[in-house]
C-alpha cells in the first residue's frame, strides 16, 4: 500500500524480522507443553515461584530450558507477585442502593487483558444490578465512547432501557458522546466517587468472577476466542451458575425477563 519493503518498514519500527514473520499461532501450539504443565502445577502450589516450579518440571523428567519456561511463565503472568494482607474494618459497610427490579440500574465498568503474543484488549461489562444478570460482554482491541453507545443501543433494543447507568470516571464514561446519547434517552448517568470502588461493587464482583473463571484460565490467541468463550461462559453465568446473593439462584431464575425482544430492529456492532 506504501510501497515500502518489508526491510525497511522494520527498520523504522525497530522491529526484528524474525518477529515480523514469527506466527503467534504457532508460538501458542509449540509451547502448549509447557503451558499445560506449568498450568498444572500453580494449581495445586499457587505460591510457589519460578525456581521452584522450574525445579519440579525437572524433577518430573520435562528438559525444557529454563529460558523458555521463564518466557512462557512470564507469558502466562505467574511472575506477578500474589499478595495477601490483613485488614482491619474500620467502616461500616453500607449496602448498594438496589432495587430487586429489571431495568432500574445497569452497572458499566471495564477489564483489560493480554493475548498470549502480547498484544492488549479491553472488555466491556453491563450488568443488570436488579438481578445481576450480565447483559454484555464487549471484547476489542478498543473501546471508545462511541463503541459503548452502540453496545448500550444493543441491549435497549433487546431488553428496553434503564433508569440509570452506575460507571466509574473513565474517560469514557465522562465523554460527551455518553452524555449526549444518556439525555436522548432520558437515563440518569450517575458517577461513583473517584477512588470508591465499593460503590460499584455488584460489577466489580462480578469482574472478578469472570477473570478468575475465563480471563486467568485460558490462553488465548485471539480475540474470536475470547469473544466465543466469553458468550457461553456468559450464557451460564445468566442460566446455570448459582448466585449466593440471589439465595443460589441463577439470574435468570431468580428475577426472570418476561419480554420477547424483537430481534429485527437491532444493529450489530462491528
Amino acid at each position: 500500500m506504501h510501497q515500502v519493503s518489508i526491510v525497511r518498514a522494520c527498520q523504522l519500527v525497530r522491529l526484528s524480522r524474525t518477529a515480523y514473520y514469527r506466527s503467534s499461532n504457532r508460538l501458542a501450539e509449540r509451547d502448549a507443553p509447557v503451558i499445560d504443565a506449568l498450568l498444572a502445577l500453580v494449581a495445586t502450589k499457587a505460591r510457589w515461584g519460578f525456581w521452584l516450579c522450574f525445579k519440579r518440571l525437572r524433577a518430573l523428567g520435562h528438559r525444557w530450558n529454563h529460558k523458555r519456561v521463564y518466557r512462557v511463565y512470564c507469558a502466562l503472568r505467574l511472575n506477578q507477585v500474589r499478595r495477601t494482607k490483613k485488614r482491619v474494618l474500620t467502616r461500616v459497610r453500607v449496602p448498594l442502593d438496589a432495587a430487586p427490579v429489571l431495568n432500574d440500574t445497569w452497572a458499566m465498568d471495564f477489564m483489560r487483558d493480554t493475548l498470549y503474543d502480547g498484544r492488549k484488549y479491553r472488555i466491556f461489562n453491563v450488568l443488570d444490578e436488579g438481578n445481576r444478570e450480565c447483559l454484555a460482554i464487549e471484547v476489542a482491541t478498543s473501546l471508545p465512547s462511541v463503541r459503548v453507545t452502540a453496545v448500550l443501543d444493543q441491549l435497549v433494543a433487546l431488553h428496553g432501557k434503564p433508569r440509570r447507568l452506575r460507571c466509574d470516571n473513565g474517560p469514557e464514561f465522562i465523554a460527551e458522546a455518553l452524555r449526549s446519547w444518556c439525555d436522548h434517552h432520558g437515563i440518569l448517568l450517575q458517577f461513583i466517587q473517584p477512588g470508591n470502588p465499593n460503590q460499584n461493587a455488584y460489577i466489580e464482583r462480578f469482574n472478578r468472577t469472570y477473570r478468575a473463571e475465563i480471563l486467568d484460565v485460558w490462553v488465548f490467541t485471539s480475540l474470536a476466542e475470547v469473544r466465543a468463550l466469553s458468550e457461553d461462559w456468559r450464557q451460564m453465568y445468566n442460566t446455570e451458575r448459582p448466585h449466593q446473593s440471589l439465595g443460589d439462584a441463577p439470574p435468570s431464575l431468580f428475577l426472570p425477563r418476561n419480554t420477547t425482544p424483537d430481534l429485527s430492529n437491532i444493529n450489530l456492532c462491528a
